[in-house]
């Protein structure tokens, strides 16, 4: 009976973790929420989502453009944490600093550049059909 209290009771803590746990990272997608990129990376999501509702794109391509949606937003919120953490390590302008942050800020772009053409192989065969059918 007391293993299970305690099991119960461990049980409890790691479920009130975890909620903290969502917590912090609700607080870093407000923060990267926040930044000019990434409000111009939704843009272009609900752009692309949009697209794919006029052209009447099939459930492959949703889930295509979909995870690309996620793919772009989830790195620049990796890209905001780098920038963060070099600018706290390293107030100072610094070479590998700037390395860091470069290389940080190519991660999203690379996202976005593959985005785009995973959209155009997406859209351009819903573009045929539509005007076909």
């Amino acid at each position: 009976m007391v293993d299970q209290v305690e099991h119960e009771g461990r049980q409890l803590k790691s479920n009130n973790n975890l909620l903290k746990s969502f917590g912090y990272a609700f607080a870093g997608l407000k923060v990267a929420a926040q930044e000019r990129n990434f409000k111009i990376d939704l843009a272009f999501a609900v752009f692309a989502l949009v697209v794919c509702g006029v052209l009447r794109v099939d459930a492959h391509g949703w889930l295509a453009v979909i995870l690309c949606i996620g793919a772009v937003l989830s790195l620049e919120c990796v890209n905001t944490a780098i920038e963060a953490a070099v600018d706290l390590a390293s107030p100072d302008i610094h070479p590998l600093a700037k390395r860091a942050k470069d290389c940080g800020a190519a991660a999203p772009l690379i996202a976005a550049m593959i985005s785009v053409v995973v959209g155009l192989f997406v859209w351009i065969p819903a573009l045929i059909e539509l005007l076909q059918g």
